[in-house]
């Protein structure tokens, strides 16, 4: 791969000349394939529409759209001509698409059908340009700005290449500005974390509006002429076993939740329901894995050598197994603010409860180290880190130093060979009674392992900590919700995880109560529950 890219035009110019012939993106069903040299020819054409209809270098572009080639080529017909991409995220309601086309003063928008709903008549009335993204058809185009005096520009590496809003899981939007380089850098940090090269096939299953599948999944594979391939559905379990079978990918990304749910709804009752396989995992535990994990290789093609897992925290007993099956997983960690990656570490050389160390070319370090814990904030220095949040003065001025350290908000500890090891967020952290920290992410992972649960959240009511818990689907039947055995089957898990919990956190982190979820929590594009909207609850 070549290092010397400093923007995405470069990225853009080199793959599609270097690798004209070969595939860059497909539907799994063979569908809208594209070459390099045709993936170019449609964003010279639809960079020629943009300019007829006025938009300009640095004017704002919008996507929002489901996952697949299309969405890389208004992309890249936006960024590549020095215009400023505005993704945005399928989860958002009409009144926030609206708010993001209104704040970022986008004049065009790529959407999807399914997406065309939320885009409000009042926030239809301010673009200039809105275009069916599955053909490239007009959806509506305002004739008067039809002068074609649109001028594109060969972007430098410092101009802003997209805005990208993020909530995350404190509800308060923000809109990142990055840049040409941070891009540039993050690709090249992806390359020295994980070679990939032509011949590499990557399986996109994460949303593409977010940093972490932008760069690593679109980026990242076109600037090596690879292969991505993009599902039209939703990847259930059933839909992604087939297309595993027929894609046999090489390269994956995904978030914890979905390596998780595997091993807590396949793997482990595989386990349970095989006396020989539950011999092995009391009497030789190693010995199991690495059997399960040949099973789990196939499963996955059988060539797959990166699976990407980032977003979130992984379970320590998930990636205890998969650590000991040598399943080919890499741990990285990173912000958008940071185009996205901060740490890094590939397969087999990850640690377990470590997020890996600083990527190539960043600077990472603790900042206010509690001498007592060795716990500090992280902070980063580096071209990747963001030029700011737009508008935003104050907010940015909050995060980002004069010398350009960007404060993370992450609480971490650092071990003697440089690895960052996440305890949770500086924001989350509660104070006890007697002053102590407690970190519920920790809380959280010790009720997670219980069985029968899928997902908890742990808050602070009234000086108390209680653990709000969602089992997964078939533990209890919500149909008998109301009746007496349905009551006294609730009272009796609940009293359980209580117990369970208590007998294995410290004193200062013990819950109060366990309150058990009907409906599933909200969350982030990542899999993030937003916990604000259940703090808020109390």
């Amino acid at each position: 791969m070549r290092h010397d890219f400093k923007t995405l035009s470069d990225l853009y110019d080199y793959a599609s000349a270097k690798y004209a012939n070969r595939t860059a993106a497909e539907y799994t069903d063979g569908q809208q394939s594209y070459t390099y040299a045709r993936y170019r020819e449609t964003c010279d054409n639809l960079s020629r529409i943009l300019s007829n209809f006025g938009i300009s270098a640095s004017d704002k572009v919008a996507i929002l759209s489901e996952n697949g080639p299309h969405w890389g080529i208004a992309f890249f017909a936006t960024t590549a001509y020095g215009r400023v991409a505005v993704p945005m995220l399928n989860e958002l309601s009409s009144s926030e698409v609206e708010s993001i086309l209104d704040h970022s003063e986008s004049k065009a928008l790529f959407v999807s059908r399914r997406q065309l709903k939320k885009v409000s008549d009042a926030a239809m009335a301010k673009l200039s340009l809105v275009i069916d993204i599955d053909t490239f058809e007009f959806i509506k185009h305002d004739d008067a700005a039809f002068t074609c005096d649109g001028r594109v520009a060969t972007p430098n590496p410092m101009d802003m290449a997209a805005l990208i809003y993020t909530s995350g899981t404190t509800g308060s939007p923000k809109g990142v500005m990055l840049n040409h380089r941070n891009f540039c850098a993050s690709v090249l940090d992806s390359w020295y974390a994980q070679h990939e090269n032509k011949h590499s096939v990557f399986l996109s299953i994460l949303p593409m509006a977010h940093t972490y599948e932008m760069t690593l999944g679109l980026l990242y594979p076109y600037s090596v002429g690879a292969r991505v391939c993009y599902l039209r559905r939703v990847p259930t379990p059933t839909i992604l076993k087939q297309t595993l079978k027929e894609i046999r990918p090489t390269t994956m990304l995904s978030v914890p939740l979905i390596i998780e749910k595997m091993y807590k709804t396949s793997i482990i009752p595989t386990i349970r329901g095989s006396k020989f396989l539950s011999h092995l995992e009391k009497h030789a535990p190693r010995t199991l894995a690495w059997l399960v994990g040949i099973k789990l290789k196939s499963t996955f093609g059988g060539r797959l050598h990166f699976f990407g897992i980032g977003g979130a925290k992984l379970d320590p007993e998930v990636e205890t197994f998969l650590h000991r099956a040598g399943f080919p997983y890499g741990i990285g960690f990173g912000l958008t603010e940071c185009a996205p990656l901060v740490c890094a570490a590939p397969p087999f050389k990850t640690h377990v409860g470590s997020t890996g160390r600083a990527t190539h070319g960043a600077e990472v370090r603790l900042a206010d180290v509690n001498p007592e814990t060795g716990l500090g904030e992280i902070i980063v220095k580096g071209p990747n880190v963001m030029m700011g949040y737009y508008k935003d003065y104050e907010r940015t001025q909050s995060v980002l130093s004069q010398d350009g350290w960007f404060r993370t908000g992450d609480l971490a500890a650092m071990d003697a060979k440089g690895r960052f090891s996440i305890r949770g967020r500086l924001r989350n952290m509660i104070v006890g009674a007697s002053g102590e920290n407690i970190y519920p992410e920790e809380i959280e992972h010790v009720i997670n392992s219980f069985d029968g649960i899928g997902e908890s959240l742990v808050i602070q009511r009234n000086g108390q900590l209680i653990a709000l818990v969602k089992f997964e689907d078939n533990v209890l039947d919500w149909n008998l919700e109301g009746q007496d055995r349905f009551i006294e089957e609730v009272e009796k898990k609940r009293q359980a995880v209580l117990d369970f919990v208590n007998d294995k956190v410290s004193r200062f982190s013990k819950i109060k109560d366990v309150e058990i979820q009907k409906e599933p929590f909200s969350k982030t594009a990542t899999h993030k529950i937003r916990r604000f909207l259940y703090e808020k609850k109390q």
